[in-house]
Parts: C-alpha cells; sequence; structure tokens
C-alpha cells in the first residue's frame, strides 16, 4: 500500500466532530500530547461553530496488522486525523489538528490542511494562521510544504513539564493573492 491514503485510492471522508465522537478524539488527544485538550475545549468548539473534522477511512480487507488497534468509530471506520479551526473576519485559525500514531506520514495532516484551505475560502478568509512548537520540525515542515511561512513568535506560549515553557511559530498562508500583498508589505 502506498504510503499516502489519497494516491492509493484509499477511500476517506471528512465528517463532523459530534458529541457521538466526542470521547474517542479526547482519547486520542489524550494519549497523543502531553499537555492535551480536554473535552470541554472540543465541546466549546463544536458549540461555538468552529469548523471540527474528522478524517477518517472504512477498514478494508489487507490492512496491516498494526491497524486493529487503530481507534475506531462505532461504525467501524478508522479514525485517522482531526482539526479544530475557528473562522475570524476574512481569515481562519487551526487551533488543533492531530493525526493518530499509527497513521503518520501517510498524508493525513496534508489531506486535512487541504481541505481546510478550502473551506476557509469558502467562509472568505483571505489569510490561513496557525501556532506550532517551536520543536515540532516536522509539523513545521509540513506546514512550510503547504505554503506557510513563519512570521512570528510567542515566547513561551506552550507548556511544557514543570514551569517550563516553549515558544509557538506564528506561521500564516495568504489564500488570495491581496492577502500575500498585504503580508509581504507589512
Amino acid at each position: 500500500m502506498a504510503a499516502d491514503p489519497a494516491a492509493a485510492g484509499r477511500p476517506w471522508a471528512l465528517l463532523a466532530l459530534d458529541e457521538s465522537t466526542l470521547p474517542l478524539v479526547a482519547e486520542v488527544e489524550r494519549s497523543t500530547h502531553d499537555h492535551p485538550w480536554g473535552e470541554g475545549h472540543f465541546r466549546d468548539s463544536i458549540a461555538a461553530g468552529y469548523w471540527c473534522q474528522l478524517l477518517v477511512t472504512p477498514a478494508l480487507p489487507g490492512d496491516p496488522e498494526a491497524w486493529a488497534g487503530a481507534p475506531r468509530l462505532a461504525d467501524g471506520r478508522l479514525l485517522l486525523a482531526y482539526l479544530v479551526a475557528m473562522p475570524g473576519y476574512c481569515e481562519a485559525h487551526l487551533l488543533n489538528i492531530t493525526t493518530v500514531p499509527l497513521h503518520r506520514r501517510q498524508g493525513c495532516a496534508r489531506l486535512l490542511l487541504e481541505a481546510l484551505q478550502a473551506w476557509s475560502l469558502c467562509q472568505g478568509a483571505e489569510c490561513l494562521w496557525l501556532e506550532v512548537r517551536a520543536g515540532n520540525l516536522g509539523a513545521r515542515a509540513l506546514y512550510e510544504r503547504q505554503g506557510f511561512r513563519q512570521v512570528g513568535l510567542r515566547r513561551g506560549y506552550y507548556p511544557m513539564d514543570g514551569a517550563q515553557r516553549e515558544d509557538a511559530v506564528i506561521m500564516s498562508l495568504p489564500l488570495v493573492p491581496a492577502a500575500a500583498e498585504t503580508e509581504v508589505g507589512a
């Protein structure tokens, strides 16, 4: 099987995060992050009308044996990744994007980012924003491949163990030419 689910022709779908899928997402969040969002963060995001999406795929014959224990929805579909994005005036802000560890480096986050760009444009966004841990080099490289550029730094933004904090790299992706010109001229 090819590494990228889209290139492999594997069927996948976006599904809105809701109360029925919230416990599974919260479980993945807890097992994936040292400082995870709680169920309340996701619930508040849903209530606020943020774009909360799951990337799912059906279990298929021939799936890798390691996927047997992968997180599954009640209908048996595999949870690959999820994101939460906040619409704003002429912009959108990616708040959380997580790929299930078993499915990393298979194109799942890229698929979600592409869907996010399309959704953002439909919302009238001219620019997409995100913060990423300075030490998360893999995510930063992915964002750069998707066209995001570093535009700032938030010192001590993310919690770490103990009293330590980690910087956040602020990244931006212009979605329309006018936004690109504004960012360059800023």
